[in-house]
């Protein structure tokens, strides 16, 4: 599987205790022998346009942050175009789906999902898409941009019985006829991270689910990493949800 990761996703560019050093090598420890790893080019200005607006560009410029947030979004948008052939998979820092067109919040600074997906449209290689964000949070960002949208459609599952919450990603990606399944991945509801509700080998399946929707659909499918803060097993969890992608057990 392609994973779009590059070496300066590993830098520390929040004082937020939450984007603490080590998260993304205690990934690449794990994936590295298992992935197929691809360097991304930073989003264009015209691909970080379509999701937001030239003050909240210029705000994230600001910062010192626009080439690090650029990047990442380019390893979005990497991961959505190899995932319309194959499943893909984007390691990226910082996170998008707290971003909103004009604001941003939760260390995040750019719409990955917004931007990737809008890349597909624009390039006319989707006609509609299905965003699952499993993350702990809601993703406001994603919601803000994408769901106003006629073409995308979004499911935060948020049951706090594990049966039920499954249960609820199942239905959805089972009745979705969408040509792109796209996954914001956070690992933050692990039983061993801060939701306290999910097993490894539920990303595995949740993975299944999604490659097993993609494939009755004819379409594509590619996720986008998100949270995640037990570096212990976070690695784990994503290579977990990678090998459901990819039909591995």
């Amino acid at each position: 599987m392609q994973v779009f990761f590059h070496p300066d996703f590993y830098q520390v560019y929040t004082s937020d205790p939450a984007a603490e050093a080590g998260r993304m090598e205690a990934v690449v420890a794990v994936i590295e022998s298992a992935v197929t790893f691809q360097e991304p080019r930073p989003a264009t200005m015209e691909e970080i346009a379509a999701a937001h607006s030239p003050g909240h560009i210029e705000w994230v410029r600001s910062q010192g942050l626009f080439d690090i947030a650029a990047l990442a979004a380019g390893g979005a948008v990497g991961a959505a175009e190899a995932g319309m052939q194959a499943p893909a998979f984007a390691l990226v820092r910082p996170p998008g789906h707290h971003a909103s067109a004009d604001s941003a919040w939760g260390f995040c600074y750019f719409n990955h999902m917004a931007i990737a997906l809008h890349a597909l449209k624009h390039r006319d290689l989707i006609h509609s898409a299905f965003v699952l964000d499993f993350d702990l949070h809601y993703g406001d960002g994603n919601v803000n941009i994408l769901g106003s949208r006629p073409w995308a459609a979004i499911l935060n599952p948020d049951d706090h019985d594990r049966r039920l919450y499954l249960e609820a990603v199942a239905r959805a990606l089972a009745a979705t006829d969408a040509d792109v399944i796209a996954v914001s991945a956070g690992f933050d509801n692990h039983l061993q991270d801060w939701g306290g509700l999910l097993t490894t080998d539920d990303y595995r399946r949740m993975g299944a689910w999604v490659r097993k929707a993609a494939r009755r659909n004819k379409g594509g499918c590619f996720g986008i990493l998100e949270g995640g803060y037990n570096h212990v097993v976070l690695g784990q969890n994503v290579v977990a949800f990678i090998d459901g992608l990819r039909d591995r057990r």
